[in-house]
């Protein structure tokens, strides 16, 4: 695959930041106890779907104080509809639960202190805190690595490795630019029949159709 030039970088950027200037995530919140808990579900999971499943979740459980007393059977009725439902809620529960006891029941808002929770890896650590803080990181899921890709900016085999890439020639506008690429990828550059004839960057495009994922 062709790689993007620098030329080419600077300008995808910058169409970029042009057409998603406050670019958020589609995931509905109102604390980062709530963020924390929608973007573990969201994992192989659309957000929409995770929209519909929270509200009643968050009524029963307000806090993580609450979902540390959780039962594990009640959890799971209240996600069932989730992908991975069973691994999720038990990874939830020992979230809080450590969240309760190490950090008085207060998600902490560090990179290291949230990939020590279960559940919590590298890219839903940095989802968390590009939303909440607006840090200056990268994540990549399906629609960023498809889309890196398809651009030409990155032609690793992994999410980390893409990762790894995309903030070396990106830098900064980090965030802005991880949830562009989120939406650019799930309603215009989408795995299958991508919008090409109504996408601006179609003149930068290395792959077109030809990269599914």
């Amino acid at each position: 695959m062709k790689k993007a030039t620098q030329k080419e970088v600077v300008i995808i950027k910058a169409l970029f930041l042009e057409h998603y200037p406050k670019a958020v995530t589609e995931l509905k919140y109102s604390s980062l106890y709530e963020l924390l808990v929608c973007v573990m579900l969201s994992a192989q999971c659309t957000d929409k779907r995770v929209n519909l499943i929270t509200p009643a979740l968050f009524e029963r459980y307000p806090h993580a104080k609450e979902l540390a007393e959780a039962n594990l059977d009640e959890i799971k009725s209240f996600i069932a509809s989730c992908s991975f439902f069973n691994n999720k809620a038990v990874n939830l529960l020992k979230m809080a639960q450590k969240v309760v006891e190490l950090y008085d029941g207060e998600i902490p808002l560090d990179e290291q202190k949230l990939m020590g929770l279960a559940g919590v890896g590298q890219k839903t650590a940095h989802v968390v805190m590009i939303e909440y803080a607006s840090a200056n990181l990268m994540a990549v899921d399906t629609h960023v690595f498809r889309v890196a890709h398809r651009l030409g900016l990155s032609s690793a085999k992994t999410a980390i490795k893409t990762e790894e890439e995309l903030t070396k020639i990106f830098k900064n506008d980090l965030a802005t630019l991880h949830q562009a690429m989120v939406l650019f990828g799930r309603y215009t550059c989408k795995a299958v029949n991508p919008l090409c004839e109504t996408c601006f960057l179609t003149e930068h495009c290395k792959t077109k159709q030809t990269f599914k994922v």
